[in-house]
C-alpha cells in the first residue's frame, strides 16, 4: 500500500481543503493509506460528516503551524512541532512514501533539504509543475522558482530530472526537452543559455531539441521546458496573469447587453470545455524533484480537488519509481567529459 504524508495545516484553506481532499483520494484509490499531520480537533472535526475508510488513514497531532510570511530557515529550525517540519521527519524516518503540502514554498524547500535531503549527485532540488497546453496535455517547467541564480550543471539536472518525472509519473516514453530562450538559434541566450545549449547537445539520456521560447510552453510540441528559476518563475505568473485577464475580459463581454448574454448561453458549452482544460487544479501541484523521496508542492490557495491531484501525483511518482529512475540517470551524465565541448561551443557562439 502507498503511503502518503499531508501536511494537513498548510495553505490558506487549512485544515478543511485537505481533508476533503484526502478523502476523495481515498475513495477514489483503493491501494492509498493517508497520514494526515496537523491539529487534530480541527482535522477530526472536518472529518465527523465524512463517509471513508479510516483503517486506511491516520491523524498525527502537531501543536505548531508555519505561516506564509514566515522566514523559511528559521521557522523550520525552530518550530520542531509543526505539521510541516514533523510530516518532514516522518517521511525521513521511512513512515511514508511521498509527502503533499500547500505550505509555503520557502519552508517546503528549506525542509525538504535540511530535513528529507538531496538526491545524491543532485546539484540543486526544482520545482516542476505541469503547464496546460493547446494538446490537452501539460508541458513541465522546471525550475519555477526554487533557485533564482544557476549554473550549467543545474540545468543539466532540471533537464534530467524532469524527464525522468514525465516518464515514471506520466507515462511519456522519451519527453521533448527545450531550453527557455530569447530565441531558438545556436548562439541565443546568455553565457548561461549558451554553455547548458551546448552541453544539453551532447546527453544521450534526454531527448533535447534545442533553444525554444516562451510561446512553447503552452503552444508546442515539447513535454519538458528547462530554465533558471529567475525566468521560469516569471514565464508561469505570466501565463497565470494571462488567464486571469482572458477569463475577466470573456465575463464582462458576455454580461456587456442582451445579445451577449444569450451568446454566452448558446456558448457555455465550449467555455467549460476551455475553462477545464486549463484549469490549474486539474494539474495538481508542483513535483519538488531532486530530494530523496516524492514530495508535492500544491498552490497556496489549493481547493479539495487540487488537492486530490496532489496525493494521486506523489502516489504516482512513487508506484513509477520516479526517484531510482531519476538518480540512475543522473549517475549517467558525466559533465565532465562534456565541459570542455561546452565551454568551446559557447565561445564560439559569442563570437
Amino acid at each position: 500500500m502507498t503511503k502518503i504524508i499531508i501536511d494537513a495545516m498548510g495553505g490558506d484553506y487549512a485544515p478543511k481543503q485537505q481533508v476533503a481532499g484526502a478523502v476523495n483520494a481515498l475513495q477514489n484509490d483503493k491501494d492509498l493509506y493517508l497520514i494526515l499531520v496537523g491539529d487534530e480537533a480541527q482535522i477530526k472535526a472536518e472529518l465527523a460528516d465524512k463517509n471513508y475508510d479510516a483503517s486506511r488513514m491516520e491523524i498525527v497531532h502537531t501543536t505548531e503551524t508555519i505561516g506564509m510570511e514566515e522566514i523559511p530557515t528559521k521557522a523550520v529550525k525552530t518550530k520542531k512541532d509543526s505539521s510541516l517540519v514533523v510530516a518532514f521527519r516522518m517521511l525521513k524516518e521511512g513512515k511514508a512514501d511521498g509527502l503533499v503540502s500547500s505550505g509555503s514554498t520557502g519552508a517546503v524547500l528549506t525542509a525538504g533539504v535540511l530535513i528529507l535531503g538531496r538526491l545524491k549527485g543532485v546539484s540543486r532540488p526544482a520545482l516542476c509543475p505541469a503547464i496546460p497546453n493547446y494538446r490537452g496535455e501539460s508541458t513541465f517547467l522546471c525550475d519555477c522558482g526554487a533557485n533564482l541564480e544557476c549554473k550549467p550543471i543545474n540545468l543539466i539536472h532540471f533537464a534530467v530530472m524532469a524527464t525522468a518525472y514525465a516518464q515514471a509519473v506520466y507515462g511519456v516514453k522519451s519527453p521533448r526537452v527545450g531550453l527557455l530562450n530569447n530565441g531558438t538559434e545556436d548562439h541565443k541566450g546568455l553565457l548561461l543559455q549558451q554553455e547548458t545549449h551546448a552541453l544539453l547537445k551532447n546527453i544521450d539520456c534526454i531527448n533535447y531539441t534545442g533553444n525554444a521560447e516562451a510561446r512553447e510552453l503552452m503552444y508546442g510540441e515539447l513535454d519538458v521546458m528547462v530554465a533558471d528559476g529567475f525566468t521560469g518563475n516569471i514565464a508561469m505568473k505570466a501565463i497565470e496573469g494571462c488567464g486571469k485577464t482572458v477569463s475577466t475580459i470573456l465575463k464582462r463581454e458576455y454580461k456587456r447587453n442582451l445579445w451577449t448574454k444569450i451568446g454566452a448561453l448558446l456558448s457555455g458549452g465550449v467555455i467549460k470545455n476551455i475553462k477545464g482544460s486549463l484549469d490549474y487544479e486539474s494539474k495538481g501541484g508542483a513535483m519538488f524533484l531532486g530530494l530523496n523521496k516524492a514530495v508535492v508542492k500544491g498552490h497556496g490557495n489549493s481547493k479539495a480537488r487540487a488537492f486530490e491531484v496532489c496525493i494521486s501525483q506523489a502516489a504516482n511518482a512513487v508506484r513509477g519509481d520516479m526517484v531510482a529512475k531519476m538518480k540512475a540517470m543522473i549517475d549517467a551524465v558525466n559533465i565532465d567529459a562534456l565541459a570542455k565541448p561546452a565551454e568551446a561551443a559557447a565561445e564560439n557562439g559569442a563570437q
